[in-house]
């Protein structure tokens, strides 16, 4: 197959295109492209070049903002301080005397509780039949012993009454004697009377006849004061034998009044009370738990519930050795809360320890609050200055005036002390007063906002004026 038709001639070129014209009109057109050409591009990359460049000529500075003293920024150079917690020298974990489980729970986080309040009960239904059965026994113990008593106390009257019986019967002896020997003269006087014919055998016969009743009426008498005192010996054994059955049954029945007793208690160790006033902080059962007194793992709790007393709220904090000799029991502090920096609370200090951690260098001290009030929480955050002695603890602390910056964004200039303010990327030499140091931080008394933006560490070459590149721009 023959292809040379389709070959293309590249020297045969048309005549247009080799006129001068048409060239002068393809120059001109490719000069404004390129001119488009480096517009764009220099549009797309101006910016990180200029940025390339700043990078390399201009300083790189860290930036740091000054702030403004709150009262509790201000405690940093009012005194000896020292950072602590709110702690509680109240506290309890509530666990039951005995292993159960949890059928009733009546507090939560945050329950106000008195003391006795029943925080949460176990399982107790054997526990309340048997002081049931116990209660029942002894009832009827007592019951038995009221009838015992009584009996005794009718064995007593009796003898009572044949003692009476037989003081009559005495008496009745006595009187019947007198008669007896009163007919015994009569009877004498009769004989001597008959023999001598004054009298008739008839008038001594009646003598002797009422001599004679007069004997047995004394014989009478006699015995019913033997028969009486045989019945007072006997009564006395009955309430002998009566009063030691009574004596056997009040023993029981203190047996019976203990085991209804150790039944109560036992009733009462599945009920879990609060042992002061305070307020639940931590629940850590639930109803139908386990809960054991001896608990040291498995499917069982050893507490129910977490309580303290608010009132025993007090600040622990650990100060350094150095420091110890500035504190004294009794002295006053100061107290500010991390949650409410802007209020002191009046303290005192309680306890100081008597011994040194080695490991920290540090001594424990426990300052409490003069007026706690609802805003305290166990495990609070709070700084304590410890104040002089003399000094009230109800003074306020001086008021510092000012704002806190980073003493090593403080640079001196011809004498002058000041530091480098940032607007615009641009650092501007501020000149200040200075106010008190402590450790990294520096008081600013005039001359400088809260807010402002200041070099941190300002380079030696930085000048007024100058363009910086902060970190947080590289």
């Amino acid at each position: 197959m023959d292809l040379s038709p389709l070959r293309i001639d590249r020297k045969a070129t048309p005549a247009a295109t080799s006129s001068p014209s048409a060239r002068r009109r393809r120059g001109g057109l490719g000069r404004w492209l390129f001119l488009a050409l480096l517009i764009t591009v220099g549009w797309l990359f101006w910016a990180p070049l200029i940025t390339l460049l700043d990078r390399v000529r201009l300083p790189e500075v860290e930036l740091a903002t000054a702030v403004a003293p709150s009262a509790l920024a201000a405690t940093a150079i009012a005194g000896t301080a020292a950072n602590g917690y709110v702690v509680a020298s109240k506290r309890a974990a509530l666990s039951a005397d005995t292993p159960g489980r949890i059928v009733e729970m009546n507090v939560t986080e945050g329950s106000v509780v008195k003391k006795g309040f029943v925080v949460a009960r176990l399982y107790s239904d054997e526990q309340r039949a048997a002081l049931a059965r116990a209660t029942a026994e002894l009832a009827a113990h007592q019951s038995t012993l009221a009838r015992a008593e009584a009996e005794t106390a009718a064995s007593r009257g009796e003898v009572a009454r044949l003692v009476k019986a037989s003081a009559t019967a005495a008496a009745t002896l006595a009187e019947r004697e007198a008669s007896l020997e009163q007919t015994r003269q009569k009877r004498v006087r009769a004989e001597k009377m008959v023999a001598d014919d004054i009298e008739t055998q008839q008038w001594l016969d009646d003598a002797i006849a009422e001599h004679s009743r007069a004997t047995a009426a004394v014989a009478a008498a006699f015995a019913q004061v033997g028969e009486n005192a045989a019945a007072i010996a006997l009564a006395n054994q009955r309430v002998a034998v009566q009063e030691a059955a009574t004596d056997e049954a009040q023993a029981q029945g203190a047996v019976l009044a203990a085991q209804r007793d150790q039944s109560q208690a036992t009733l009462d160790k599945t009920e879990v009370k609060a042992p002061f006033d305070g307020i639940v902080v931590l629940k850590d059962a639930e109803v139908g738990e386990v809960v054991s007194p001896n608990s040291q793992g498995g499917s069982s709790r050893g507490s129910v519930a977490t309580m303290v007393d608010f009132a025993s709220l007090e600040v622990q904090v650990e100060l350094p050795e150095r420091s110890i000799a500035a504190v004294k029991v009794g002295a006053p502090a100061r107290i500010f809360l991390d949650a409410f920096a802007e209020r002191g609370y009046d303290g005192e200090v309680m306890r100081i320890w008597p011994t040194a951690n080695r490991s920290k260098a540090t001594i424990e001290v426990r300052v409490r609050f003069a007026a706690p009030d609802e805003r305290l929480r166990p495990e609070m955050g709070a700084r304590v200055v410890f104040l002089g002695d003399g000094v009230l603890a109800a003074a306020p602390i001086a008021v510092v005036k000012g704002v806190f910056v980073p003493t090593s964004a403080i640079v001196r200039i011809d004498g002058r002390a000041g530091l480098f303010r940032l607007e615009r990327e641009v650092a501007h030499f501020v000149e200040v007063t200075l106010g008190e140091t402590q450790g990294e931080r520096s008081l600013i008394t005039a001359g400088l906002a809260a807010g402002d933006r200041i070099v941190k560490a300002p380079p030696a070459r930085l000048e007024d004026g100058d363009r910086v590149r902060t970190k947080e721009d590289a």
